[in-house]
């Protein structure tokens, strides 16, 4: 009775640890984005004999200036078939503290994944795009994406905007009227 026991809690204890070396983590995290005028490119590579691995790499960048940005970001992956590759599974924006700030949309599965992610006003900071997944087999995998801020127009601009359409309006209400006299 107490050898079954004692079997039962190594049989337990090893189906436990088992798990975690499926997992393994891998990526190389974190990245710092490099941003040209507000624009730039991310991704990462993962060599062969990783199958089943997951990763989250995080790609940092800085919001600076007084005004807030928009944040616009696409990541993908292709491969031959849904069962080689990646499998992206998540794209956020976090601050650098952890917090989330917006969470992506995925536009396409399978063999080729597509992910978006939007945010809107962000204050100046420091934040990181996460992207999440897996790798689905041996073979070597990549996934690449795209990034731009741009700063959020300040209230003046669209002041003056308008006041600018207003303006044509009274210009081509004027030439109408004077056509017609």
């Amino acid at each position: 009775m107490k050898k079954s026991l004692i079997a039962a809690v190594v049989f337990a204890t090893a189906s436990f640890g088992s798990s975690a070396v499926l997992a393994q983590n891998i990526g190389n995290t974190p990245q710092a984005l490099s941003l040209t005028d507000g624009s730039g490119y991310f991704g990462d590579v993962f060599a062969a004999d990783n199958g089943g691995a997951t990763f989250a790499d995080r790609f940092t960048f800085t919001v600076s200036g007084t005004v807030g940005s928009n944040l616009n970001a696409i990541v993908g992956s292709s491969s031959d078939s849904i069962d080689t590759g990646l499998d992206i599974t998540g794209l956020s924006v976090y601050t650098a503290a952890g917090n989330a700030v917006s969470d992506g949309t995925q536009w396409h599965s399978g063999a080729t994944d597509v992910w978006t992610v939007y945010s809107n006003n962000l204050p100046a900071g420091d934040y990181y795009l996460q992207v999440s997944g897996n790798v689905v087999s041996a073979q070597s995998a990549a996934f690449g994406g795209a990034v731009t801020l741009a700063p959020v127009p300040e209230p003046e601009t669209y002041g003056l905007m308008l006041g600018g359409l207003g303006l044509l309006g009274v210009l081509a209400r004027r030439r109408r009227s004077g056509r017609q006299a």
